[in-house]
């Protein structure tokens, strides 16, 4: 296949510059990239602290969460992908000193988010009515039901603080985004402590206390970062509220057509590991408890150049507004070498400790022999998973996220997940097939993706 707008991957490609050429970069990328970092972890450890807590309740209750998060998710990433075009938009503007045309932006961007949020929250809505069809255990969708119902409510502010944070992120504004994260975490923790368990006078709610805890988090969220866009805004002119805006049927297409790639590449690129636990749901539970594991300990690694391709997206981008393509290359260039930096030592803890790992989870011995056979194939994919998760980013920032999307279609869908399916139950390896599909398919995915930057990085400097 071709990627977007005609580049293809096995044509020649423009290599990096040398090393010491990027030095410069170094610094600003790093200052910028690790609040983001720091920032999906939060994000990651806030839906690891509801099950922990949770799960002094009933096994149930952990269910009833894990299925209520996973719906909810599953239909709210794919409207907040819709808003990662705001990344591009927002960091060309402001590269290009054009501070009036950010705010114009952040309102178009809030703008599709309360618009999205009416059909999403029907579709939510839907799928709650419709759990009781699942074949789920009657203790479990007992729970469920009431989870999903009230943790609908934090889709709106979700949303606008995604809107949020995509609009400061695009001007390298990240620290309110890491202090928001951290906050929501204390204030998530101790809303759970209060309403699960019944503290301080408050009547002990369960698993409904834990959805209303992500919601008053959520909203916290959002509200967090409103406030420090009005503060930052202080004394700026043109000040956010004096810029004159007025929603554009063009502007919202312009971010529908960058927002829906990048939309729908995010939830193909979930969606595979997602079918992936699926098909691993019809193994031996010892082969389904080693793949959980070992997935959300590749998630973990992921969280760093999930951040780093944030970075690398604005720091791209504020070099195409400025019209600097060197200063693009740099960057790009800079963002993979710190993406591919972390995951190769990521795997060399996953072939040097992988019992240690996995033994921090389990003490089973067969769940243990079969998860560090995958972290063994985990290794393998971490260098690549990163290459696309960062590439993503970069091509993001110059305003590509058409190639994204075909080339994780192809690698995912076309080839690693059928070769996965064939490995574990036509050849008969199990779980480690399965694995072996989805580490195929990551390697796609970061040769192809690199090869479109390099090429495209290199048509935008000559």
């Amino acid at each position: 296949m071709r990627a977007a707008s005609g580049d293809n991957p096995a044509a020649a490609v423009t290599m990096p510059p040398p090393l010491h050429s990027l030095r410069r970069e170094f610094a600003p990328m790093f200052r910028l990239a690790l609040p983001v970092v720091l920032a999906e972890l939060g994000w990651m450890t806030m839906g690891l602290v509801d099950t922990l807590m949770v799960g002094r309740i009933s096994p149930e209750a952990i269910g009833a969460v894990g299925i209520g998060s996973a719906l909810f998710m599953g239909v709210c990433i794919f409207a907040m992908g819709l808003l990662l075009g705001l990344d591009t938009l927002v960091s060309h503007a402001f590269g290009a000193g054009s501070v009036d045309e950010c705010h114009r932006w952040l309102a178009h961007g809030v703008a599709v988010g309360l618009v999205l949020a009416i059909p999403m929250t029907l579709i939510l809505l839907a799928l709650r009515s419709a759990l009781g069809a699942w074949g789920l255990h009657p203790d479990v969708l007992r729970l469920a039901v009431p989870y999903l119902g009230i943790v609908t409510w934090s889709l709106l502010p979700l949303l606008l603080y995604a809107s949020f944070r995509r609009y400061l992120q695009g001007m390298g504004v990240v620290r309110p985004v890491m202090i928001a994260l951290f906050t929501a975490n204390a204030l998530n923790v101790i809303v759970n402590w209060i309403l699960i368990f019944g503290k301080l006078g408050a009547p002990a709610m369960g698993v409904r206390g834990a959805a209303w805890a992500t919601v008053i988090s959520r909203i916290g969220m959002a509200v967090f970062l409103w406030g420090a866009i009005v503060q930052r805004e202080r004394g700026r002119r043109p000040g956010l509220f004096e810029t004159r805006v007025r929603i554009e049927w063009r502007r919202l297409k312009r971010l529908a057509r960058l927002g829906l790639p990048a939309a729908t590449q995010v939830t193909l690129e979930v969606g595979v590991f997602a079918a992936a636990t699926a098909l691993a749901g019809r193994l031996p539970p010892d082969s389904l408890a080693a793949h959980q594991i070992a997935v959300n300990l590749a998630a973990f690694t992921f969280m760093v150049p999930l951040g780093v391709a944030s970075a690398g997206a604005v720091r791209v981008g504020h070099a195409v507004g400025r019209r600097d393509p060197e200063g693009a290359a740099r960057a790009g260039w800079t963002a993979l070498l710190f993406g591919t930096a972390f995951m190769s030592c990521a795997a060399a803890a996953f072939l040097v400790i992988p019992r240690v790992l996995i033994g921090a989870f389990t003490t089973d011995p067969a769940v243990l022999r079969i998860g560090a056979s995958l972290l063994f194939v985990g290794a393998i994919f971490q260098l690549f998973d990163g290459l696309q998760g960062v590439a993503t980013g970069v091509l993001r920032g110059l305003g590509d996220t058409r190639s994204p999307m075909l080339w994780n279609l192809a690698g995912h869908w076309f080839i690693g997940l059928p070769l996965g399916y064939f490995l574990c139950f036509r050849a008969g390896i199990g779980v480690i097939g399965l694995w072996w599909g989805l580490s195929m398919g990551l390697i796609i995915c970061g040769i192809a993706l690199l090869a479109v930057w390099s090429r495209r990085i290199g048509r935008l400097i000559g």
